[in-house]
């Protein structure tokens, strides 16, 4: 989903309790990895990888300027094989320490390995944040979570498209360099409403 269509989205929701909920989720995500600079893990379940997360925050990364959003996308099948970006297997979260941030996207509750994981992690310091159905141990272990139960108006990936967006998004001026969500907005919409150049 692209900017553009994230803004259409975005007022399709307005007055509606998604928009300020998942701004709030991507502030506390955003204020966490800024803030404490250790990294951050994106893992799921067996069944489900958030690929769409993750290449949505690499983008937000590189447009926001903070590196800090770029996630390591921890996955239940790497193989020593795969390209070092996919690579990453469960036994990195064991690993986790303080300063680094665990976001776990789930479409369900996660079984009992990947909850044990994560129980580790936050003992050892790691902020944990839940994206997800909002029941069981889950969101109970999460220093913040947000539920998408469902019967949701909105679905999980649709949510993270939303949640994805509002963490490149600048809570406090922009120091010089960096634009606002708006800005880049509208460069987009001037980009390709401009006619094209004269030699053509």
């Amino acid at each position: 989903m692209d900017a553009v269509r994230v803004a259409l989205l975005r007022e399709v929701l307005a007055g509606t309790e998604w928009l300020g909920a998942t701004r709030r989720f991507a502030g506390v995500l955003r204020g966490s990895v800024v803030s404490h600079g250790g990294g951050l893990l994106l893992v799921s379940t067996e069944e489900y990888e958030p690929w769409h997360l993750a290449a949505h925050l690499v983008d937000e990364a590189a447009w926001s300027g903070t590196p800090e959003l770029v996630p390591t996308l921890v996955r239940h099948d790497a193989r020593p094989s795969d390209p070092p970006h996919l690579a990453v297997g469960p036994g990195r979260l064991t690993a986790a320490r303080r300063g680094e941030t665990l976001l776990v996207v789930a479409e369900r509750g996660p079984g009992a390995p990947l909850l044990e994981r994560v129980h580790d992690a936050r003992r050892a310091g790691a902020t944990v944040l839940a994206l997800g159905p909002g029941e069981g141990e889950l969101p109970a272990m999460a220093h913040e979570a947000l539920a998408v139960p469902d019967g949701s108006e909105l679905d999980l990936d649709t949510v993270q498209h939303l949640v994805g967006a509002a963490a490149g998004e600048n809570a406090v001026p922009a120091p010089r360099g960096r634009r606002r969500f708006r800005d880049r907005l509208a460069r987009l919409a001037e980009q390709v409403t401009a006619p094209p150049p004269a030699h053509w």
